[in-house]
């Protein structure tokens, strides 16, 4: 991981925001089903849709901020209630700020994440 891949998150994160997407749960995370980074977000406006309108809501979201599908990193939207995303929130919800922690070599929710880098958990 390095620093261009978390500013370029932030920016990411950033974008959605003014796209009036409220993320609730966002990290970096190196997950042993994929041995490759992904930009984990979760957000209510996902639970509504579908998997691929979500994403649609995703890169509509990004674009004019800039974000092509060219320039835009691995992102894997999950449920609300997703057991990774619930146990999250558990954990970490209720604290007052986890932007730059770290996590790793442990079992969340279903998912083993050998390293993470969270931005928010809300």
């Amino acid at each position: 991981m390095v620093s261009l891949d978390i500013e370029k998150g932030a920016d990411l994160l950033d974008a959605l925001g003014r796209a009036k997407v409220k993320v609730a749960v966002a990290l970096w995370a190196y997950l042993s089903e994929y041995e490759d980074w992904r930009l984990v977000v979760a957000a209510r406006q996902f639970n509504s849709l579908d998997l691929r309108d979500a994403y649609g809501l995703l890169h509509d979201s990004l674009a004019p901020a800039g974000f092509t599908p060219r320039n835009t990193p691995p992102i894997m939207i999950l449920p609300m209630a997703d057991p990774f995303i619930r146990e999250l929130r558990r954990l970490f919800g209720k604290t007052r700020s986890v932007e730059g922690l770290r996590l790793g070599g442990q079992m969340i929710g279903d998912r083993f994440v050998q390293d993470a880098y969270v931005y928010r958990i809300s």
